[in-house]
């Protein structure tokens, strides 16, 4: 069986379509629905196989009835466990079975990890549905008049605005060119013209370089970016307008100039001993990140630096949730890293730690996660709502949508390099087709409960890389951009994307914004791109929280559709020319379809089938009907224990 799920093969996601509560509790029963195509082999049974304590356990499914080419079966399962995966199967008229899981559909027995599953407690806020994330470097985006004030600390740079940025130390740390929290506020007419609703900004806390990732302290903002008056200031501002903003925390680290790191270097017996991994009596010698000096790394065993910074009202976690900054969440510095070294692993019980104190404060408060790689494992909506990670959405949209070019610039070392720089990976770019990167999509998705998928951010780029737009293939910035917006996920707008910015890695990429050519017509066009695409998302809940579903897939393009019963929206998106049959009933409502965005041509025949066209690279979008689905039947029942057991065994012997 092919990896790739095709256009009429049973269907079953983590959208009300199919779940009738996204966000359980312990104990509750969840209704879960399945729908086959009628064109499908005949299917005699339905079960659904839930494996709570780790030991299967079987429902039988109830036959609903057909409703648009459809044939659609429920199911209850009570939720026994915090992740509780589930999956179907079906018994065919011939005898034979087919297993649906979040790998797709396959005659094999399917892995545990790719069950579809329901998470207990912990429900994202309300407001992350409709979300698009705007990220902002502070120290990069905008300086008001306050900061020609300010004096600069020893270890900056100085740097006039238009200046060039310095790829080499110690100017690539350290040039300063005077950003601050009230140039944000000056600019939120762009923002939120721009239509999104979170802002999320780097760290703000006192450090020794311009990202603030080596926090000297976390009990007030940097001067240099107005202080705790200008936070303040700026979370009032957002607020009014109806947005939200949250903060980036270094968990795994300080900054080697931190409070508690000066306290206890060279100080043993000082009670910040415990807070970090010291190799030598002196306590002169410590872990790091990545070996970096400047960054040494927290030892979460300690209950003081649990106390201090992340457990109960007193903490760093809860000081800038609460009265009166009511900042709206966290995203989490290096979080897969964080409370890992060797033999330990404390990931999970910090990060439970963290969440807790955080619904403490503020419940309606989002916790995000940056796992560069694969982060299924540390995904499963213990605490972590979603993650800033690469795999799954953007480093398969630049293996697609890129044209890697030769560009002359020099690394952190100084050394002159013309390779495409792609995420730190030393092979270099691959080169995918559409079919590729829908297939990795599936791939680095599929181990991770549909909720928690929602909350994954989705950027084309972000501080820590370089700007898409620096090796995309022409054309392809509207496709790269909608498929941000219309795939399940948290979409993300790195600022000056929408300025057309460019940069060969991650630190020059954070240009200072160019304010003053915002009306000029290369770049009034860009920002125009961008207004209308984000608002198309978040003007369609389908696109916030409905299904999904892939339709078409070829080398040149995929289509997709995002369902729920008020609406869906079909996607195209492609990088050749495209022209692409939909069998009926894969995509219902098409000769009712209101055009939404593109030159995309979709057409309706006698038989049902559609076919959407269009010179690449291309992306379109369309409103159709929603879909209608026949009234469920099923009831409680006894769930069957696996067959064979020591339970059936007892049971047998009952009688």
């Amino acid at each position: 069986m092919e990896a790739m799920p095709s256009t009429l093969r049973p269907h079953h996601d983590g959208s009300p379509l199919h779940v009738s509560n996204p966000d359980p509790q312990l104990g509750d029963t969840v209704e879960v629905r399945m729908r086959v195509p009628q064109e499908f082999d005949p299917v005699a049974r339905v079960l659904v196989r839930s494996n709570p304590d780790h030991e299967p356990l079987w429902v039988e499914a109830s036959r609903d009835g057909v409703a648009d080419g459809w044939e659609w079966w429920s199911a209850k399962i009570e939720v026994a466990n915090p992740r509780h995966g589930y999956r179907w199967h079906l018994v065919m008229a011939d005898g034979s079975t087919w297993a649906l899981s979040q790998a797709g559909l396959t005659r094999l027995e399917p892995l545990d990890a790719f069950d579809f599953a329901l998470v207990a407690g912990n429900p994202p806020p309300g407001w992350l549905a409709d979300a698009v994330m705007y990220q902002i470097f502070p120290a990069r985006f905008s300086r008001s008049a306050a900061a020609d004030d300010r004096a600069m600390p020893d270890w900056a740079i100085p740097a006039a605005w238009d200046a060039p940025l310095d790829p080499l130390p110690p100017g690539r740390s350290h040039q300063l060119y005077g950003g601050d929290l009230d140039g944000i506020v000056d600019r939120l007419d762009h923002i939120e013209g721009l239509g999104v609703s979170l802002v999320y900004h780097t760290p703000i806390f006192p450090a020794e370089s311009n990202h603030r990732y080596d926090a000297s302290s976390f009990a007030r903002v940097d001067p240099l970016l107005g202080g705790d008056e200008a936070y303040l200031r700026l979370i009032a501002a957002v607020h009014a307008r109806g947005m939200r903003i949250m903060g980036d925390l270094t968990a795994n680290h300080s900054g080697s100039a931190h409070e508690w790191f000066q306290a206890a270097y060279g100080h043993p017996g000082a009670p910040e001993s415990a807070f970090y991994y010291f190799r030598d009596e002196a306590q002169l010698e410590y872990e790091s990140w990545l070996g970096v000096p400047s960054l040494p790394k927290f030892d979460w065993s300690s209950e003081e630096l649990r106390r201090r910074f992340i457990e109960g009202e007193d903490s760093v976690v809860a000081r800038w949730l609460a009265e009166p900054y009511r900042a709206d969440g966290w995203r989490i510095d290096v979080a897969n890293m964080t409370g890992r070294l060797g033999a330990i692993d404390l990931n999970a019980e910090v990060r439970g730690i963290l969440r807790r104190t955080m619904v403490e404060t503020n419940p309606d408060t989002l916790l995000l996660a940056e796992s560069t790689n694969d982060a299924a494992t540390d995904l499963q909506g213990d605490a972590w709502h979603g993650a800033m990670t690469y795999p799954a959405f953007t480093r398969a949209a630049w293996a697609w949508l890129s044209e890697p070019r030769d560009l002359a610039h020099v690394t952190p070392l100084g050394e002159p390099v013309t390779d495409a720089w792609y995420f730190g990976i030393p092979t270099g770019m691959p080169r995918y087709t559409a079919s590729e990167f829908a297939a990795q999509l599936d791939r680095f998705t599929g181990q991770i409960p549909w909720r928690v998928r929602l909350g994954c951010m989705q950027p084309l780029d972000t501080h820590d890389t370089a700007r898409f737009a620096t090796h995309a293939a022409p054309g392809v910035i509207p496709v790269a951009v909608g498929l941000s917006m219309t795939l399940p996920g948290l979409p993300v707008v790195f600022a000056g994307d929408e300025f057309g910015l460019t940069g060969v890695d991650g630190e020059m990429s954070r240009t200072p914004l160019p304010w003053d050519r915002i009306d000029e017509p290369d770049v009034a066009a860009r920002i125009d791109l961008y207004r209308e695409l984000i608002g198309l998302r978040r003007a369609h809940p389908a696109l916030q929280a409905g299904g999904f579903r892939w339709l078409h897939i070829d080398d040149a393009a995929v289509v997709f559709v995002r369902e729920s019963a008020d609406e869906q929206v079909l996607v195209l998106a492609a990088r050749g020319d495209v022209d692409a049959e939909l069998v009926a009933p894969a995509v219902v409502g098409a000769d009712r379809a209101q055009a939404l965005f593109g030159d995309a041509t979709l057409a309706v025949s006698a038989d049902g089938s559609v076919v959407v066209s269009a010179a690449g690279p291309a992306f379109a979008a369309w409103r159709l009907p929603g879909v209608v689905a026949p009234s469920s039947t099923a009831a409680a029942s006894g769930a069957l224990p696996q067959a064979g057991g020591i339970a059936d065994a007892e049971a047998a012997a009952a009688h």
